[in-house]
């Protein structure tokens, strides 16, 4: 009897694409190779599922643990490939039940392969007379401790019982490129896994003013970044030289202003970078009305210094929907260390929450910003981080 060991996966929203659904298909059967590839494991990929042979692997639980952050995964299962012989397929699923607790059970079939001899029913009924004749299992449809699954598909005969969700979404490299402002709080790393998620990959941005912003703030962002290493393998972190934008926005600038000011110089500097590296989107962690600067009025006067699209996976979610996906993603315990950036070093007392235009251009008019800018882009020091059980 045939009974090798697999771990079936379910493609995520990738299936519903059309013409370009096997370029998806390919990105993630890559995405699976390279965050396997310690394990030396066969792969298989098809139009509708990818295999993963572990027959010869006593330990998968950390195989399991890495699927589940890979995205463009919707689900898996750990299936065993039985025989056709519906004799030896009903004595398989007897003994297999035999290994789970429970007192009773459900069966359900699917016959993909049309040409299987034997329908769905008469498959159930034939499994369901083996196990009932052989244990002390009793049928339970409703809410039975042990559900079976029998798939019978063109490529074999599996047979599961649990199904593992995954992150869903679509392969990490199949939605371009974008720049993801990160600050060190709680809700950029957030809005940095949605993006992934999304099949995003992302290089970061920070803005640095020391004196004023200790160092330890870098090591905090690293930290942050090699969680994040869990859904991208490798990260590109860009540190801004800021201090000298800073100091000129606080000197010449009503304090009331000067949040407006210094978003919008973060922006310019974000999109000049941007496209000098043929990024498509500026991402943030924003959720609209959480701060003066991230009120729909702010959010008017501010967006327009970017060339590019601005992206907020946040916008609409509220600070314990954020909190909770921080938990979620292990990024939330670091985001809550007591060191401050730049934003929260100099915040003002009353910012604006309604700004106007045209006093902030008259505030901008003061300092030659487009130089500062300048020197800003071309001062930006990267930082790469990786994990190293991955490869690209």
């Amino acid at each position: 009897m045939e009974n090798a060991k697999y771990i079936l996966v379910r493609y995520g929203e990738l299936g519903t694409k059309g013409k370009n659904r096997n370029n998806f298909i390919r990105t993630l059967s890559s995405n699976i190779h390279n965050c396997l590839r310690k394990f030396n494991l066969k792969i298989i990929t098809t139009h509708d599922h990818i295999y993963i042979n572990i027959t010869d692997v006593e330990d998968y639980s950390e195989i399991i643990e890495l699927l589940k952050d890979i995205s463009g995964i919707r689900s898996f299962s750990i299936v065993y490939k039985v025989s056709e012989d519906l004799e030896e397929l009903s004595g398989f699923c007897r003994d297999f039940c035999k290994t789970k607790d429970g007192k009773t059970f459900k069966i359900e079939c699917r016959r993909i392969d049309k040409s299987y001899p034997y329908r769905s029913m008469e498959v159930i009924n034939k499994v369901a007379g083996k196990i009932l004749s052989s244990t002390d299992l009793k049928v339970d449809v409703h809410n039975p401790d042990i559900t079976l699954n029998i798939q019978i598909k063109q490529d074999g005969i599996f047979v599961f019982f649990d199904t593992i969700l995954g992150a869903g979404g679509y392969p990490l490299g199949t939605g371009g490129k974008a720049l993801m402002m990160l600050s060190g709080g709680i809700d950029s790393p957030v809005a940095a896994y949605l993006m992934m998620k999304r099949g995003i990959q992302l290089e970061f941005i920070h803005f640095a003013s020391p004196p004023y912003t200790q160092d330890a703030v870098i090591d905090k962002l690293k930290d942050i970044c090699h969680e994040l290493n869990k859904f991208q393998p490798v990260i590109k972190l860009h540190i801004v030289p800021f201090t000298k934008i800073q100091e000129e926005i606080y000197k010449n600038t009503n304090e009331s202003y000067c949040i407006t000011i210094m978003r919008r110089r973060m922006y310019e500097i974000a999109s000049k970078y941007a496209e000098q590296n043929h990024l498509l989107a500026i991402c943030n962690g924003e959720s609209i009305g959480q701060v003066a600067s991230q009120t729909l009025n702010s959010m008017d006067v501010i967006d327009p210094m970017s060339t590019l699209p601005v992206i907020r996976p946040l916008a609409v979610m509220d600070k314990l929907e954020i909190i909770n996906l921080a938990q979620k993603i292990n990024t939330y315990e670091i985001s809550i260390r007591p060191f401050e950036d730049c934003c929260t070093i100099f915040k003002p007392k009353n910012p604006k929450t309604m700004p106007k235009l045209e006093e902030v251009l008259i505030y901008e008019s003061k300092v030659d910003y487009a130089k500062l800018v300048d020197d800003a882009v071309y001062g930006i020091e990267t930082i790469k981080i990786e994990e190293e059980k991955f490869e690209i």
